[in-house]
């Protein structure tokens, strides 16, 4: 090819050789000289790649290898506009995609010609109608939870879908404001993320779950232990509807976060009570209990402490007997926890290395399946609610969970789409160009608070609208009535199963007798309230 014969000593050779020609041609027409305005800043580039050592391809190919660059920065948008199909596109497909953004602005999110789905491919899934169907449906008001256990003075009443944790730093001050103000036009709840509850969380005056990380941010002491003082005054806030600590997380379960001092403004230092322009260095365990006994006692100070509050918390299943030895612990120490949430191996996150992303963390419908069993097994399922995390973006996938086993669900990516989310796939740069995942003022300025607030709250009212025509479409008359064998899942090509098939359901109280562990037995054996595994493990984040 003419590209690898134009090697180094030939970049010399061209350039010398243009040099000479545009000389020579403006003694015959003088204007020749302006080409010079192009060619030397090109020359500048090329010689520059000539001696730089940092790259091998720049250095063999000056200047031309730099078009591999471009094409590379060019490629994702590409293919998302030109090329990618409407079942294509990850992490979320633009069929997805699209109906957020049609629900977000009330706009037609209905399909036409019937669905481009293959329904014979593995994996495809549906639920099962009702020749008797609900005239109607439900409004989105019926479709509420209770969420607080009987040693709970302050059940909160809960949308079925809720704005999943993201941080005011992760995310910016604007995005914060425009969900805040979503959640409350809405009536539905707004998890803070670990990052603490800032001034936006709290403008609009929305309903709010304060997530508690290891970090303790905004509840911790100058060493970053757990402050039990600064807890009660964040908690006592009206707006604070749920406490939430978080265990692990689904898209980097075991892996500590890092705010970069470069991130930790004067605003974000005040927010999470430390010092600014320092890195912040979020640990992979909790300091404040090491064991399941201690958790159990932790949700117990909490919930006093907060004066009656529902708490609970959030964990990705890792090992399935760290869970039953949590169940085992919450049996023994006589606290119930008011909900427990589940996040999935395939949830989003800012930024996490590609091993987490992919590799480390059970999926949501996986663990969901599990952690309702276990609680349900232990006798505790009545008393703890449970939340579902994990790439929930349609009426159907609150369905589904819910018929698992959950009660209500989060949304964090689904709730960005609506705010306007391209999937740019920048989260991690700070260049996010939506003013969504970026603390750049230049692209924050651009997302006005008033609009986006207003789509929040549509795309939360038609999903739970759905939610509603779908559960009469069964026959149903609340999302409590659904169970496993509504959803169906090709399992090959000639062989459908009901989730209740795969993922066969525990009696109440079947772990309670040696005799009824069944397929739980191993873990049961192998757990006990007083550690998570042989090796004493603590609970990680």
């Amino acid at each position: 090819m003419m590209v690898d014969r134009i090697m180094r000593n030939e970049f010399i050779f061209v350039s010398i050789s243009l040099v000479v020609s545009i000389l020579l041609g403006s003694l015959v027409y003088p204007a020749v000289l302006w080409a010079f305005l192009l060619i030397v800043p090109l020359l500048a580039v090329g010689f520059y790649d000539y001696f730089q050592t940092h790259s091998t391809l720049k250095r063999n190919f000056p200047l031309l290898a730099r078009g591999r660059w471009l094409a590379e920065t060019l490629r994702p948008p590409v293919r998302q506009y030109f090329i990618e199909g409407d079942l294509e596109g990850t992490p979320i497909s633009r069929m997805f995609r699209s109906v957020v953004y049609q629900r977000s602005k009330k706009a037609l999110d209905t399909v036409p010609f019937g669905t481009q789905s293959d329904v014979y491919r593995v994996g495809y899934e549906w639920i099962g109608h009702s020749l008797g169907a609900v005239k109607g449906g439900h409004s989105e008001t019926d479709l509420r939870v209770s969420v607080g256990s009987s040693q709970c003075k302050q059940p909160y009443q809960a949308s079925i879908f809720n704005i999943s944790a993201m941080s005011f730093g992760a995310l910016s001050k604007n995005a914060v404001l425009a969900l805040n103000g979503g959640a409350k036009m809405s009536g539905f709840a707004h998890n803070t993320g670990e990052g603490g509850i800032s001034p936006y969380h709290l403008e609009h005056g929305g309903d709010l779950i304060w997530q508690i990380g290891t970090g303790y941010f905004g509840c911790r002491t100058p060493e970053g232990k757990f402050c039990s003082d600064s807890f009660s005054e964040n908690a006592s806030k009206e707006n604070v509807k749920m406490i939430e600590i978080k265990l692990s997380q689904g898209a980097k379960p075991g892996h500590g976060g890092i705010l970069p001092a470069v991130k930790n403004t004067e605003e974000i230092a005040l927010i999470r009570h430390v010092e600014p322009g320092t890195q912040v260095d979020s640990p992979p365990t909790h300091t404040a209990f090491e064991t399941p006994l201690e958790l159990a006692n932790f949700v117990g100070e909490l919930r006093e402490l907060s004066g009656g509050k529902p708490v609970g918390f959030k964990l990705c299943i890792g090992r399935p007997e760290e869970f039953i030895s949590i169940c085992k612990g919450i049996e023994q120490s006589g606290i119930t926890p008011d909900f427990i949430t589940i996040d999935g191996g395939e949830g989003g996150t800012g930024a996490a290395p590609l091993e987490y992303t992919n590799s480390i963390g059970m999926p949501l419908r996986d663990g969901l399946a599990f952690a309702v069993d276990a609680l349900r097994g232990f006798g505790l399922r009545e008393e703890i609610k449970v939340v579902a995390s994990g790439k929930i973006l349609s009426g159907f996938h609150l369905v589904k969970n819910i018929a698992l086993g959950a009660d209500l669900c989060y949304s964090a990516r689904g709730m960005m789409l609506a705010l306007g989310c391209i999937q740019a796939l920048e989260c991690n740069t700070n260049h996010c160009p939506t003013g969504i995942a970026t603390q750049n003022p230049r692209f924050v300025n651009g997302l006005n608070v008033s609009d986006k607030r207003v789509r929040v709250a549509n795309y939360h009212d038609e999903t739970v609208k759905s939610v509603s025509e779908i559960i009469a479409s069964v026959g149903l008359t609340c999302t409590s009535q659904l169970h496993r064998q509504h959803i169906f899942r090709r399992v090959s090509a000639t062989e459908v199963k009901s989730y209740e098939e795969i993922y066969p359901s525990v009696d109440e109280g079947a772990f309670l007798k040696e005799e009824s562990y069944g397929k739980y037995a191993s873990f049961i054996v192998n757990s006990a309230p007083g550690s998570f595994t042989s090796n004493e493990c603590r609970i990680c984040m």
